[in-house]
């Protein structure tokens, strides 16, 4: 019954936490990201997130050129995968969108391309092959793909 009230409040919170995260002005220079954590408990004496282990990768702050990510300040472009980080700067992007093309919205590859990467969304298969024809050139590529057998 208690866990009870304590949702209730919490989700009764919830516009205000919303409320007072807008009306703080950020410093666009070097800016800090709002933590969950620190407002629930605060704010409803509970924690919905202490089961997080503390080696977990944690966005502290972002600036114009960079990332701090649990204490440690970061330059430039990352790519996280699975609490592991690495810096990437790829003139191309495959994306194999398993056994079919898939489109990309026409704004995300306008953006994509403005900032120098070219992207290429096309079927597992072929996304494999391009990858490794790029790669053996030595150009930057970095590739996501599906298994084959995805179709949509």
């Amino acid at each position: 019954m208690a866990v009870g009230v304590g949702r209730q409040r919490a989700a009764s919170l919830l516009p205000y936490i919303v409320k007072t995260l807008r009306k703080e002005s950020l410093n666009p220079a070097n800016q800090t990201l709002p933590s969950l954590r620190r407002m629930f408990s605060l704010y409803d004496q509970i924690n919905i997130i202490d089961s997080v282990p503390e080696d977990q990768l944690r966005f502290k702050e972002y600036s114009e050129t960079g990332f701090t990510i649990n204490g440690v300040k970061y330059e430039g472009s990352l790519l996280i995968v699975e609490n592991k980080i690495m810096s990437w700067a790829p003139k191309v992007l495959i994306l194999g969108c398993g056994r079919h093309i898939e489109p990309v919205n026409p704004e995300l590859r306008k953006f994509i391309r403005s900032i120098g990467m070219k992207l290429e969304a096309i079927n597992s298969r072929n996304a494999a092959s391009t990858y490794n024809i790029l790669n053996e050139e030595g150009r930057m590529v970095a590739a996501a793909l599906l298994p084959y057998g995805v179709s949509s």
